[in-house]
């Protein structure tokens, strides 16, 4: 048995120091269980490799099963958390502080150096709360930046996992992180980069019935969605609320970017595109495929636009909607304006 127990762990070292994830070290110390629960099976009592390995097949058999035991443990407990709503763990919270200390005040110095930003702005992006919904190829760059800006609290609300499809533009994930939950994915990046800030991960879909209470603890919200049932949700919940919402959207080569903001009378994402197109008219990233840095200009786009939000600075995008071709290197600029018919944030909407 304790030749087993330095072949696993062989096989754990070897893999540590190549780099290879986690998932895949599991892997292979998981075969050679199986390989030794098939010599303790397959080979006579006596034989010196199944006495070298343990003896009886009933000791690996009791080994296997407590690992699945453990196994089935975890996921059962991450089934649970993911059902149990937009709840945010206590271990990812931190007491706010009255003033910024010398380590915070040289990381932001550059900010605060900017007198349309200076000591004021970091301090009110400090005290800010923004949710970001969605932590794929838009929802990455915006959490990277957000966090490196030194926003207070960051929300993030993602049901998916990390695909080794996803890292030719998500560059949030890593490889070492391919089958985690995004959110958790992106909260390790966040809290590496900035272990000042707050991150709230929502493990889960953002579904009618949490959007409104979700939203109403934050500040801003940022829409880095694919599909437009999610969009338009995001945009009616925002309007109910009177958040602003930093919405962007990517196909190919191509993508757009506004500030929807009724509250201060600008349109909604809904007066801007008031109904959703035909099933299979517009190709998803995955349909049509999308140029990998594009999320990064356009995800990168959505944070300034929060911080400009946050902070007063210079103009938003309000009543205009920025396009970026990136195959022409040309950007258009079309004023948008809020419609009294809309039916989301119209005055029969809101009567």
């Amino acid at each position: 048995m304790i030749m087993v127990i330095v072949m696993a762990a062989v096989i754990w070292g070897i893999g540590w120091a190549m780099g290879t994830p986690k998932r895949a070290r599991w892997i292979m110390v998981g075969l050679l269980l199986v390989a030794v629960m098939a010599i303790q099976i397959v080979l006579p009592d006596g034989h010196p490799l199944r006495e070298a390995t343990g003896g009886d097949a009933r000791l690996w058999a009791l080994v296997l099963a407590f690992a699945g035991l453990v196994w089935g443990y975890r996921k059962f407990l991450s089934a649970l958390r993911s059902k149990a709503g937009p709840g945010v763990s206590p271990v990812h919270e931190t007491a706010p502080k009255a003033g910024f200390s010398d380590t915070e005040l040289n990381r932001y110095a550059r900010h605060i150096m900017l007198r349309e930003i200076g000591g004021a702005g970091q301090k009110a992006l400090r005290e800010a709360k923004v949710l970001v919904v969605g932590a794929g190829g838009l929802g990455a760059p915006a959490l990277q930046y957000l966090a490196a800006a030194g926003v207070g609290t960051i929300g993030v609300i993602d049901h998916d996992v990390v695909d080794s499809s996803n890292l030719q533009r998500q560059v949030i994930h890593a490889d070492s992180r391919i089958g985690m939950p995004k959110v958790h994915s992106a909260l390790e990046a966040m809290k590496a980069l900035n272990p000042f800030i707050t991150v709230r991960t929502y493990n889960r879909l953002l579904t009618d019935d949490i959007a409104a209470e979700l939203f109403a603890d934050y500040d801003i919200v940022l829409d880095g969605t694919d599909n437009f049932t999610t969009r338009y949700l995001v945009n009616s919940t925002c309007v109910a609320t009177k958040r602003p919402l930093v919405a962007a959207a990517l196909t190919q080569w191509e993508g757009q970017i506004s500030v929807y903001d009724p509250a201060n009378d600008a349109p909604c994402y809904a007066c801007v595109f008031p109904e959703a197109p035909a099933p299979g008219l517009v190709p998803t990233c995955a349909e049509a495929g999308v140029l990998g840095p594009l999320p990064g200009v356009i995800g990168s786009m959505m944070a300034v636009e929060t911080v400009k939000l946050i902070t007063g600075a210079g103009e938003p995008l309000r009543n205009r909607l920025l396009i970026y071709d990136a195959l022409y290197a040309e950007t258009r600029v079309i004023k948008a304006a809020r419609r009294a018919d809309c039916a989301t944030c119209g005055s029969e909407a809101l009567s």
